[in-house]
C-alpha cells in the first residue's frame, strides 16, 4: 500500500489496484487511515481564488515504455494485443480526472508526443485540445523536437489568474535531449516579474541544473548550468517569484537552492506509465498548494501497476518519490 496524496481536506491510499479515498479532513490535523499515521496540509491564508492543473510527458504514440538509451536493465512493457495504446488509456483518465476538477487552466509541460510527428501532435489535440478548448496552455518538451516539425513553439506564455501569474517558458533545444533559456526569454520573465502584483510561478519542461552543486555530470539532461544559473540568480533577485515547476525527470521531486532560499524548484512525475501522475494546484490569497493525483481509473491502474516494475525493479520509488515531494504548500510571500 502507498500513502499517494494528502491534501488540506482529503487524502489517498492506493492498494494495488484498489483506491481508497478519506474524505473530509480538517487541514493541518494528524490522522491515522489505512495504517498510515499522517498530517494535513495547512490550508493557505485567505480565499481561495482559483484552480489550476497541470501534466507533463504524455508521449502521445509511444508503443514500449522502460527504455533509456545505453541502459539494459529492463523489463520494458507495450500495450497487449487488443488494448488501446497505453498513452491513450492513460491520458484518457488524467484528462476524465482534471475534468471534474473544473480548473481555470490547464497546463501541459511538454513531451506531447514520443518523436515529434505531426500524426502523434494531431492525436493529443484530439484528446486534450477538444477537452479543454481555450483553457489548454501548451508547451515543448524535447521528445517534440526530435523531428523539424513546428507545434507548440511559443517561447514565453504569460497567463493571468485571480492571485497568480502562470509564467510558462518552452525550455526545449531542437534534436537535443537537454534544455535551454535564451537571454530573450529571461528577460521577457524579469519584466513580467518587475510589473507584478501577484505572485509568479514558472514552468517548463526541463529541470534546472543547481548551482550548489560541485559537478557537471548529467547536466546536459536538464536546463544547461549557464541559463539554470541565469535563471536562479533572477528568481534570487525577484522575490515575487515563488516556484518553478518541471516534469522531463519522470519523477516527483522537490529541490532547494541556497540562493533562493525557500523557493520550490518541482519536478512532476509523468502521466504515460508509473505512478501516472497529474497536478492541482490550488491558489490562495496566502499561497499555493500543489496536489499530485496519481491517476485511478481502474485502467489506468492496471497499467500503472506493471510499469512500476521497470529498470530491475528499482523505478517505483524514484518516480513515486517522497510524500513531501508531492504535497505541499508555497507561501505567497518568501520568509524573510
Amino acid at each position: 500500500m502507498e500513502l499517494t496524496t494528502v491534501a488540506d481536506d482529503h487524502a489517498v491510499v492506493h492498494d494495488g489496484t484498489v483506491v481508497r479515498r478519506h474524505d473530509g479532513l480538517e487541514p493541518e490535523t494528524p490522522y491515522e487511515r489505512d495504517g498510515f499515521l499522517f498530517r494535513t496540509l495547512p490550508r493557505p491564508p485567505g480565499e481561495h481564488l482559483a484552480t489550476f492543473a497541470t501534466v507533463n510527458d504524455v508521449h502521445f504514440g509511444e508503443l514500449e515504455c522502460g527504455i533509456i538509451d545505453g541502459l539494459e536493465l529492463g523489463p520494458t512493457f507495450r500495450a497487449e494485443p487488443g488494448e488501446d495504446p497505453y498513452p491513450e488509456v492513460m491520458n484518457r483518465g488524467a484528462i476524465e480526472e482534471i475534468q471534474a476538477l473544473d480548473p481555470a487552466v490547464v497546463v501541459v509541460k511538454g513531451d506531447l508526443t514520443a518523436d515529434g510527428t505531426a500524426e502523434q501532435h494531431d492525436r493529443f489535440c484530439s484528446f486534450y485540445g477538444e477537452a479543454f478548448g481555450e483553457r489548454l496552455v501548451v508547451t515543448r518538451g524535447n521528445h517534440d523536437v526530435h523531428l523539424d516539425e513546428d507545434f507548440a513553439g511559443a517561447p514565453t506564455q504569460l497567463v493571468e489568474l485571480p492571485g497568480a501569474l502562470l509564467a510558462v517558458l518552452d525550455t526545449s533545444v531542437r534534436h537535443l535531449a537537454g534544455g535551454h533559456l535564451t537571454v530573450d526569454q529571461l528577460e521577457w520573465l524579469d519584466d513580467v516579474v518587475a510589473g507584478a502584483d501577484r505572485p509568479v510561478y514558472v514552468f517548463g519542461h526541463h529541470h534546472v541544473w543547481s548551482p550548489d552543486s560541485a559537478s557537471h555530470e548529467g547536466a546536459t539532461f536538464g536546463i544547461d548550468p549557464e541559463a539554470s544559473t541565469a535563471l536562479v540568480e533572477l528568481v534570487a533577485a525577484r522575490p515575487a517569484i515563488r516556484g518553478y515547476f518541471a516534469g522531463h525527470t519522470h519523477r516527483n521531486r522537490v529541490r532547494h537552492v541556497s540562493a533562493t532560499r525557500d523557493v520550490p524548484w518541482v519536478e512532476v512525475a509523468c502521466v504515460k506509465d508509473y505512478p501516472g501522475a497529474w497536478a492541482e494546484y490550488r491558489v490562495h490569497e496566502g499561497g499555493l498548494m500543489q496536489v499530485v493525483h496519481r491517476i485511478s481509473t481502474p485502467e489506468a491502474l492496471r497499467w500503472t501497476e506493471r510499469t512500476r516494475h521497470m529498470f530491475d525493479g528499482l523505478y517505483a520509488e524514484y518516480a513515486l518519490g517522497e510524500l513531501g515531494d508531492r504535497c505541499f504548500v508555497v507561501p505567497a510571500a518568501a520568509r524573510v
